[in-house]
């Protein structure tokens, strides 16, 4: 069982850059295709990005991150990144990493693993 530690949260400014990171453990980390999902208060929690599970493979991002925030994923470390540049208050949330035994997904319900959050907070 892959269990799953975010980092890299913090409170920044308005056009300020953060990279998350999600430590991996197990052996099997490089098997799985990961995302980064996020909730804001009084929100759903909602796709932000997925990366399949080779290296330099296929990503995806939701609209509003698009073009900002860049997946990436060291499997020699077992950790999945989330570098996120020009961070809007619109981004302030809890920041998830998750594991899914499918290929890459933006499906909350595809996802089967789970780590605790890390905050982000964009101030204006």
């Amino acid at each position: 069982q892959v269990q799953l530690v975010e980092s890299g949260g913090g409170s920044v400014q308005a056009g300020d850059s953060l990279r998350l990171s999600c430590a991996a453990s197990g052996r099997d980390f490089s098997r799985y295709s990961m995302g980064w999902f996020r909730q804001a208060p009084g929100k759903e929690r909602e796709f932000v990005a997925a990366i399949s599970w080779i290296v330099g493979g296929t990503t995806y991002y939701s609209a509003s991150v698009k073009g900002r925030f860049t997946i990436s994923r060291d499997n020699a470390k077992n950790t999945l990144y989330l570098q996120m540049n020009n961070l809007k208050p619109e981004d302030t949330a809890v920041y998830y990493c998750a594991k899914t035994d499918r290929g890459p997904s933006s499906k909350l319900a595809d996802f089967n693993s789970w780590g605790q959050g890390t905050q982000v907070t964009v101030s204006s």
